[in-house]
């Protein structure tokens, strides 16, 4: 897989990785070593950043988008992100908000689709023949 797939699934900014790292491709089983077993350039980098954008949304508690709509385009590392958790601005308070809500609504409809699931229920309405007589 291309480096830039495999930073992907180690969770790290690709731009961070040693060049030899960016030089090659990665085979599934390096994958797995370099996942089982991190080097220390991988363990610093999880550590300490600089992190991927998903990787500081998830930190944050909101979504890429939330990010964007902040202005936040640059990898932060994880000293900037604890800076921003102790001393939460403005947009961030928001963007925490909207995500609680947005999760809130994602649990009330898979609660609902759980129930109509138990009933049979699908949902859809019920009864009609269609175009039929």
């Amino acid at each position: 897989m291309k480096p830039e797939t495999a930073a992907k699934k180690l969770g790290v900014l690709l731009d961070a990785t040693p060049d030899e790292f960016r030089a090659a491709p990665v085979t599934r089983d390096e994958l797995a070593a370099l996942q089982a077993e991190p080097p220390e350039w991988l363990a610093t980098l999880r550590r300490e950043g600089p992190h991927p954008r998903s990787v500081v949304a998830a930190k944050l508690g909101v979504s890429n988008s939330g990010l964007a709509r902040a202005g936040i385009t640059d990898p932060l590392t994880s000293a900037e992100i604890k800076a921003l958790l102790e001393a939460p601005p403005a947009w961030l308070v928001e963007e925490r908000a909207r995500q609680a809500g947005v999760r809130a609504e994602k649990r009330r409809i898979a609660e609902r689709d759980a129930e109509r699931a138990a009933r049979g229920d699908d949902g859809r309405g019920g009864g009609g023949g269609g175009a039929g007589v």
